[in-house]
């Protein structure tokens, strides 16, 4: 009989309840194996080794999947599928590798039956599991346990809250991993060359800045407050930058700045020298820097206008925030 609206909702919202079950239990189970495999992986890393990752059913699209986001790290893995191993391919093992075997049961016959091969050939293993006395995690070097107290599947049977915690721990090696290694923005942009990630990664300042006629630049001295808003609209700018007499900015005028000085300065401020109510130095960002360091600075500064500079503080273009959505940077 189909299930009513009310109904399905109810069981969906059940199933969500029951796998943030198992991430809680798993977070609040976290050990000091934890940081052993950390520490571990590390040092594989060192040497120039590589992880590889191996599981079957469910495991093995989890194994692959913790794969694919460590090497999006820089860190070196390869997905062995158990079956395959046995017909060739341990041919891809080497001494000092490390390999994570995954099993919920720990008695999957597949991975038991790898562990004394990995030894053979030299590799530390790490059973990420959800039996931490399980036969896989006591004939492993390190163990990752994960804590699934019932499965959402109504039958109990159909992995779903175990495998729930299996990726998220997987997930959590990877992004230790990651802050511990320092990786930046411009490390994650090596692995992430296409898409929209990798442009918005790729993106540098040189890429999304106005120059020439519209990025206006002004000398400081001798220059109104009308002959900078003349400038700016002309541009199309919400913003002018102001220089001296070597080029070097010495200030920025922004609208803000506009409304202000007609607050502020008289019924005849128009006539007065911009440099009374400039913003001086301003924010700035170095023409070759990464578009999001742009991005990071408008964020955090909640600015919307900045302008990019060479390494002699000269002025080379301009940034407007509203530019960033069509750039798909924000």
């Amino acid at each position: 009989m189909p299930l009513d609206n009310a109904t399905i909702l109810a069981k969906a919202r059940n199933c969500l309840a029951i796998e943030q079950e198992a991430l809680g239990a798993t977070a609040k189970g976290l050990s000091q194996d934890f940081v052993t495999v950390v520490r571990a992986v590390e040092t594989v890393i060192k040497v120039g080794g590589k992880v590889i990752c191996s599981g079957v059913g469910k495991n093995a699209h989890i194994a692959q999947k913790l794969t694919g986001t460590l090497n999006s790290i820089g860190v070196p893995a390869c997905y062995l599928d158990p079956t395959q191993a046995l017909h060739g391919d341990l041919g891809l093992c080497a001494a000092g590798d490390l390999a994570i075997l995954l099993s919920n049961s720990g008695a999957t016959v597949e991975m038991l039956r790898l562990l004394p091969l990995f030894e053979k050939f030299g590799l530390k293993t790490v059973a990420l599991t959800g039996a931490a006395t399980s036969e896989l995690a006591r004939g492993s070097d390190y163990k990752l346990v994960y804590t699934a107290p019932r499965e959402a599947c109504p039958l109990a049977l159909a992995p779903t809250a175990s495998t729930t915690a299996a990726l998220a721990l997987g997930d959590a090696l990877a992004m230790v991993l990651l802050e511990s290694r320092g990786l930046t923005r411009e490390d994650f942009a090596k692995y992430h060359p296409a898409g929209t990630l990798g442009m918005t990664l790729l993106l540098r300042v040189n890429d999304i800045m106005r120059t020439g006629d519209s990025c206006p630049v002004l000398k400081a001295a001798g220059t109104s407050v009308q002959q900078a808003i003349f400038a700016m609209t002309k541009a199309k700018a919400g913003a002018v930058a102001l220089v001296d007499a070597k080029g070097r900015l010495t200030g920025i005028f922004t609208d803000g700045d506009f409304r202000r000085s007609a607050l502020s300065g008289g019924a005849d401020f128009l006539k007065k020298p911009v440099a009374s109510f400039m913003t001086k130095g301003g924010k700035t960002v170095p023409a070759g820097a990464l578009a999001v360091e742009a991005l990071k600075i408008f964020q955090q500064l909640k600015i919307s206008d900045l302008f990019a500079v060479d390494a002699k503080g000269r002025p080379l273009g301009y940034i407007d925030v509203q530019d960033l959505p069509k750039l798909r940077i924000l």
